[in-house]
């Protein structure tokens, strides 16, 4: 059984013969990594069970002053945070999409190497990412504050832009169907610590509906969807499964019970995170990482489960942390390193 199979099976719901796993770090971490490994390709070491394609939040532009500008002319700085970075200025001031033209979603850069890439890693199971793929689109185009209001005093203007932000994702999405994918993910926070950012209401009325209508289109088409919302979003699982969704990123232990869940959606949904980076991996012994691990993958033996850190692995971990859940990771029952 192939990497691709054992993922498969999660997403159907079926149990599979071991735990897989997908990992990612920050630059900071990566490069710890690489030192430890020696080499700039971490595949061997990693194992990882997804071939991530697309170019997520798309492709920037080094504009000077730690700052680069995105296709849809959104300015970030990177002077602190040199993965994403924090929007600079406001795309569109007014709440109106006049004078405004989206970029190309089937810019070829979006699918370049795809092929190759697929031939080369075969064996896993390929996933096409669009990040920031409604809301945050929405609100790093508008300002947080601005599209808040918005939510209120100019609705049918939110609706507007979300979905010619969603018009957009589906073109890029059928073009990605053309390629042998399993499924498309798509990135959009909508959770803080406690509860949702726009209410339970709002992300009802303006979020779920256009969700429907992408989530419709890989499904369709005979693919899985997977979402990647950081924060306390469990009270839309319900919702989301309704809407089609085959699995929940980053499955955070600090504002959700991960036990629980897991055996109340398992058949349903399937999720993709779990282990904790704002405590167990930078503040945890090797010893902690590696027990809270194992327990992750007892938890998820039944199935609907793949192991990751809740999110990206960030730079304050230690190289000691990593190793000890990547070792635990390939020292599973019934995995054979490809």
């Amino acid at each position: 059984m192939t990497k691709r199979d054992v993922v498969q099976r999660v997403f159907e719901g079926k149990r599979p013969p071991y735990v897989p796993w997908n990992l990612s770090f920050t630059h900071e971490a990566r490069r710890k990594l690489v030192e430890y490994a020696g080499t700039e390709d971490l595949e061997p070491l990693l194992q990882n069970h997804l071939l991530v394609l697309g170019s997520d939040m798309g492709f920037f532009e080094d504009i000077g002053g730690g700052c680069v500008r995105d296709v849809f002319g959104v300015t970030w700085d990177r002077s602190v945070d040199k993965d994403i970075g924090v929007v600079k200025g406001c795309v569109l001031p007014e709440p109106t999409l006049r004078g405004y033209r989206f970029p190309n979603p089937v810019d070829a850069r979006f699918f370049q190497g795809s092929r190759e890439r697929i031939a080369r890693h075969g064996d896993r199971f390929r996933v096409f990412s669009i990040g920031f793929s409604l809301y945050e689109r929405a609100w790093t185009l508008r300002g947080m504050e601005n599209l808040m209001l918005d939510f209120i005093e100019h609705p049918d203007f939110v609706e507007e832009l979300l979905n010619a932000i969603a018009d957009y994702n589906i073109a890029q999405m059928r073009e990605a169907l053309k390629y042998e994918i399993d499924a498309i993910h798509f990135g959009d926070d909508w959770g803080q610590q406690r509860g949702l950012q726009m209410g339970p209401a709002t992300w009802r009325r303006f979020i779920l509906p256009v969700l429907r209508r992408m989530y419709s289109v890989a499904r369709q088409a005979g693919k899985f969807v997977s979402i990647h919302s950081c924060g306390d979003v469990d009270e839309l699982f319900d919702d989301l499964v309704d809407a089609g969704l085959n699995c929940f990123n980053p499955f955070q232990p600090e504002v959700m019970d991960v036990e629980s869940l897991l055996r109340r959606y398992r058949g349903r949904l399937a999720f993709y995170g779990g282990l904790s980076t704002q405590r167990t991996l930078p503040y945890g012994t090797p010893g902690d990482v590696r027990a809270e691990t194992q327990r992750l993958l007892r938890l998820g033996a039944d199935g609907g489960y793949i192991f990751a850190p809740a999110h990206s692995v960030e730079g304050d971990v230690p190289l000691e942390n990593m190793l000890a859940f990547i070792e635990a990771l390939k020292k599973q029952r019934g995995f054979a390193p490809s």
